[in-house]
């Protein structure tokens, strides 16, 4: 089966996540379910590796609230170089003023803590993928 045949292969993750330890299990749970996984620990990193990346990014997920530059403002920077690109924003300050004014209507925000079964849900969504049968 190439990527082709499994939209999972072809869709490549830019994973934001300022804890290194849940940035690693986050990766992780997403390669194993065959995504290509790009990761950063913050904003700055994370917008380099979006301009150095010779592919195309499909989804960035990433936290909201982060050192050096949040993930609003980064979803923004990204946008004007990748245009087809989806966003989900994970957060655990949903009651966080800055963070629900800052949002879109219509922006995907998955709330911490999370299953691994709540993540891959939503990032198929995000991509407007069918679950797997």
């Amino acid at each position: 089966m190439d990527s082709a045949d499994n939209p999972r292969k072809a869709a490549t993750i830019l994973l934001v996540e300022n804890d290194p330890q849940v940035l690693t299990s986050l990766r992780e749970l997403l390669a194993g379910a065959g995504y290509q996984v790009l990761t950063a620990l913050d904003g700055l990193d994370a917008l380099a590796i979006s301009v150095a990346h010779p592919g195309p990014i499909h989804l960035l997920l990433t936290d909201l609230v982060m050192p050096k530059m949040n993930g609003y403002d980064l979803a923004l920077l990204m946008a004007d170089r990748n245009p087809n690109f989806h966003t989900l924003f994970m957060s655990d300050y949903a009651e966080d003023r800055r963070s629900k004014t800052a949002l879109t209507a219509g922006s995907r925000v998955l709330p911490k803590p999370f299953s691994p079964e709540d993540l891959l849900r939503k990032v198929r969504e995000a991509l407007g993928q069918a679950p797997p049968e």
